[in-house]
């Protein structure tokens, strides 16, 4: 397929369609079997505005194109948290914007640019960003782009690698977060990979 057919597919796309794909647990990665879902949401602009950074505004997301998502999040059920390195949540999520280039604006004046200006800013609950590093994720139909957000809350760090790639006027996003300063590219592309077929596969039908 190409980016054109690609594009057009996802034309007519609905928010029905998009809360149809972020993955089930049965669509999960063999590595990721231990886990149980946790939550799903839908993610209108005004939710990812309370959710977002300080000074995140519902206006600002719409005015880019952004339209809603939805989002599958998964906790690990091996007892072993607080054990440094250990992988303890997982989320996919599907953003609808109005057009491809939309996302591509989110993609690096929203995702990529607000993580690196608000690094030592306070999140709340005693958290701060401490840290955001590029990454250089591979594998894709088209455009994608990576981090790893390091965070600390009460005094432990928390790492957060995340994975957003274009499908059509669809932006997915894979996560996996992971206790202390370790980068999870690898695992989180694969769960990328397996959410871009999903979405591809919706898309079609």
């Amino acid at each position: 397929m190409t980016t054109k057919s690609i594009n057009r597919a996802t034309e007519f796309i609905q928010m029905d369609d998009v809360e149809a794909m972020p993955l089930m647990r049965s669509e999960l990665p063999a590595r990721f079997e231990n886990f149980q879902p946790s939550r799903e949401s839908a993610l209108d602009n005004d939710m990812m505005a309370e959710h977002g950074f300080p000074g995140s505004d519902a206006e600002r997301f719409r005015s880019v194109g952004r339209i809603g998502g939805f989002m599958r999040e998964f906790v690990s059920v091996v007892p072993s948290f607080g054990t440094d390195g250990v992988d303890f949540m997982l989320a996919t999520v599907a953003h609808l914007f109005d057009t491809p280039q939309s996302v591509h604006g989110w993609m690096h004046d929203v995702f990529l640019k607000d993580f690196e200006t608000n690094v030592g800013v306070a999140l709340g609950q005693n958290q701060r960003l401490i840290g955001s590093e590029r990454l250089e994720p591979d594998g894709f139909f088209d455009e994608a782009v990576a981090l790893k957000a390091l965070h600390e809350d009460n005094d432990r760090l928390i790492s957060v690698t995340i994975v957003d790639f274009r499908v059509g006027r669809v932006l997915g996003v894979a996560f996996v977060g992971t206790l202390g300063d370790h980068t999870r590219l690898d695992e989180a592309t694969e769960l990328a990979v397996a959410l871009e077929q999903r979405i591809v596969s919706v898309a079609l039908a």
